[in-house]
């Protein structure tokens, strides 16, 4: 069994964070050392991202199954769970699986509804990168800025690059394996797939990704959701208004 690296901070109980595809732990150090001020906080990179084992497979089932793994070998009870995108299909399943380990969950900018392929051209762009001949961020990203027009974005994914030894940037995520399996990251969650506990999805006002006509999905899936629309955000919440991100999360988890 390969286990999940993940960075544990504070103390009491445990608060798991799981990042979306293309992102790592990393993503959430700021936020998670202010919710490690009141929870034990574990920063998960999940496979195929960050620190954690590359592996053929990227899918829900693994993905649940890895965290499962992970849950087991620390043995944590009483789990409060948050997944951002790619990591809140895997949060939903996980929950839906293993509703016992669970006490809350919270949804980032992501429904139980399937979602088209949509990082195509993000993907045209990384595989773009050729890092036999690249050796340095500022070459990247202006090879990346031809596919990817946010210098926002841009940086997110440059994150990713590190140097395998002198002189060779290597990239964290598994790029051949996500750009396989990118239509399994937008698959919906299993019909049958249910957890009656409280639930917080919270949607970003200016994404797309959770619409006014999906609540009937989402409570189907979890009868004790409630939504929470964050102003002044798109896709990446927990970036873009921090501070809004954490007192909304503070005061679901403090109910």
């Amino acid at each position: 069994m390969q286990l999940l690296n993940s960075k544990i901070i504070g103390e009491g109980q445990p608060l798991l964070i799981l990042h979306g595809v293309f992102g790592m732990l990393d993503n959430w150090k700021t936020l998670g050392k202010k919710f490690a001020e009141n929870y034990q906080v574990h920063l998960i990179d999940q496979r195929n991202h960050g620190k954690s084992f590359h592996d053929d497979e990227l899918t829900y089932d693994a993905m649940a199954d890895d965290l499962y793994n992970y849950v087991q070998h620390h043995q944590l009870k009483n789990i409060l769970l948050i997944g951002h995108s790619m990591g809140g299909k895997t949060a939903m399943l996980f929950a839906a699986l293993n509703p016992d380990l669970l006490e809350k969950l919270v949804i980032v900018d992501i429904g139980p509804k399937a979602y088209p392929v949509h990082h195509e051209e993000i993907l045209r762009g990384l595989q773009s990168l050729d890092l036999n001949v690249i050796d340095s961020r500022t070459e990247a990203d202006e090879q990346l800025s031809k596919y990817v027009d946010y210098t926002s974005t841009r940086q997110f994914l440059l994150k990713n690059l590190y140097w395998e030894e002198k002189g060779k940037l290597g990239w964290r995520f598994n790029l051949d394996v996500i750009a396989k399996d990118i239509e399994k990251i937008g698959i919906a969650l299993p019909e049958n797939a249910y957890f009656d506990k409280p639930t917080l999805f919270m949607a970003g006002k200016l994404s797309n990704y959770i619409l006014p006509g999906d609540e009937d999905l989402i409570e189907r899936h979890f009868p004790q959701a409630e939504i929470e629309q964050i102003e002044n955000s798109g896709h990446w919440i927990h970036a873009e208004q921090p501070e809004l991100f954490y007192e909304c999360v503070m005061r679901f988890l403090n109910r």
